[in-house]
């Protein structure tokens, strides 16, 4: 779309049907890929990638072909290495939005706004969270209701689940905390693993 190498995007993305919400706020290079955006969405709400994924863009699916070898899936999909930020028109479009599913058996959507645009600055590396809240569910949790019955359990010493939830879990998890430095720190762990098994570039 002819988009200046100097601008990042910031985007809010927030996981559905929960409420109150769990979102983040990102700022990322619009010569970033699919691929790195996911590796970007996974690291900031605490996924750990153990599941299928696809973006839904404009009717169109965007993840690993690779994973319907047999080709039972009802649709194709677009490898999202192939595919960057900047192939789409984020500037033009009014408030552009994309899905994006994380365990198809869980089903985990998460809403992608595209805010605006802004100019690089050279003292920022990118990608970067801004802001956001509370911490991502739990992995294998089953979805949005199970995530609400696994709450009821781990906030009430009387609930039966209780010890069982609170062990699960760990110490460590607190469902309103939302810690933005280990959040980055997320972030720069996940696409420095990512670079080095070639599972995205960012465009020059």
């Amino acid at each position: 779309m002819g988009y200046p190498d100097e601008l990042v995007v910031q985007a809010k993305v927030t996981i559905q049907r929960i409420d109150p919400p769990i979102w983040r706020q990102l700022l990322v290079p619009l010569a970033l890929n699919l691929a790195g955006l996911h590796e970007v969405i996974q690291a900031a709400f605490g996924w750990t990638d153990s599941h299928l994924h696809q973006f839904i863009i404009g009717g169109l699916i965007y993840g690993a072909p690779e994973f319907d070898e047999d080709g039972q899936s009802s649709h194709t999909t677009f490898e999202a290495t192939d595919v960057l930020l900047r192939d789409f028109d984020l500037y033009h479009v009014r408030n552009p939005e994309f899905l994006y599913e994380y365990d198809f058996g869980d089903g985990w959507m998460h809403l992608i706004e595209f805010e605006t645009t802004r100019p690089v600055d050279p003292d920022i590396k990118y990608p970067i969270c801004i802001a956001g809240a509370r911490h991502g569910p739990p992995e294998d949790v089953g979805g949005v209701t199970g995530y609400a019955d696994f709450l009821e359990a781990w906030s009430d010493p009387e609930h039966e689940e209780h010890h069982a939830r609170r062990t699960w879990v760990g110490r460590r998890f607190s469902p309103e905390k939302f810690d933005l430095d280990a959040t980055n720190k997320a972030i720069r762990s996940a696409l420095r693993k990512a670079r080095g098994g070639y599972r995205f570039r960012l465009a020059p």
